[in-house]
């Protein structure tokens, strides 16, 4: 379920950061502020346990920016 939301998630910000690169950086910095604050939460939990935790969300948030820097640098590379 979460790997299908995440999923949703950068496809949105794949397709708005294309159509729109300037007005995409706000839900980007939405959804990575969302992220960290589950990281920052799982990274809390003692030892390994902490590391554990937050990799999900440290991996969701790299995937998300990604995804919206690939979609502005489709859109800057069109001939227009």
């Amino acid at each position: 379920m979460t790997v299908a939301v995440i999923a949703a998630v950068c496809v949105v910000l794949l397709v708005l950061a294309f159509l729109v690169p300037r007005l995409s950086r706000h839900p980007q910095r939405g959804v990575d502020r969302t992220l960290s604050v589950g990281q920052r939460a799982g990274g809390k939990a003692p030892g390994p346990l902490g590391r554990l935790l937050q990799k999900p969300f440290s991996s969701s948030r790299k995937a998300t920016n990604k995804s919206a820097a690939k979609g502005r640098m489709g859109r800057g590379k069109l001939p227009l």
